[in-house]
């Protein structure tokens, strides 16, 4: 560990104004916001402000009926906390790393334990996935935005980006797939024959299967478990 007089300490580690807008990396693990206005940010995530900030948890049926619906279904995975006034927001989720796109008229899924957040400018849904054989532990959803703005994604270690054309087709574990383009539309893929487990599934082999143009943003980490449900 380094060793520092008080003076080289507060210097080394004390935050910098880097000026890269409303969503600035202060560091690899935490999100520094500029705020001036209203952003979105995953409850639980903050750990430290300047200024005037308020705090507000999203209401029940603030965001519609159909969203609260989706949401009682899914579970808690994906509740949100208005951050709204003037001043600098720190931002971080259980010292996962930070990734921060910039959609320009362009949309993106999530996965909803992925989403650190974004901007409001930035309109968002909560989508489940059909056809589904089991069901994550906290529920198996993702988050589309899609707009103009800032969003920020976590990933335990760095992210892989792979890309989908119309003759290379992904596959990934569910419990490692972050993000895609929200063009894409995956398939769960089950193959009861294969002996080895992916995606640690109840007996059988369950992938995501991505095809078409666009992309897949996936961890070096399985985040959640699966548990075998009865249809």
């Amino acid at each position: 560990m380094p060793r520092y007089t008080m003076e080289e300490f507060v210097k080394t580690t004390g935050q910098k104004d880097l000026g890269e807008g409303k969503f600035e990396l202060e560091r690899d693990r935490l999100l520094e916001v500029n705020l001036d206005g209203r952003v979105w940010i995953k409850r639980g995530a903050m750990v430290a402000y300047l200024g005037n900030v308020k705090f507000t948890r999203e209401g029940v049926l603030e965001h519609g009926l159909g969203k609260f619906v989706k949401k009682a279904f899914t579970g808690e995975g994906v509740s949100l906390t208005k951050a709204e006034g003037t001043g600098k927001v720190y931002l971080a989720d259980t010292g996962k790393k930070i990734s921060i796109i910039n959609l320009n008229n362009e949309s993106i899924f999530v996965n909803g334990n992925d989403l650190l957040a974004f901007e409001e400018s930035v309109s968002w849904d909560i989508k489940l996935m059909k056809r589904m054989a089991s069901m994550m532990s906290g529920g198996l959803f993702n988050v589309k935005l899609e707009g103009t703005g800032m969003v920020a994604i976590t990933t335990h270690y760095d992210p892989l980006t792979l890309r989908v054309t119309s003759d290379q087709p992904v596959y990934t574990d569910p419990n490692a797939t972050v993000a895609w383009s929200g063009n894409l539309v995956p398939e769960l893929k089950t193959d009861i024959s294969l002996k080895t487990f992916v995606g640690r599934s109840s007996g059988e082999s369950v992938q995501m299967a991505f095809r078409g143009e666009g992309f897949v943003v996936v961890q070096p980490f399985e985040e959640v478990m699966y548990v075998t449900t009865t249809a």
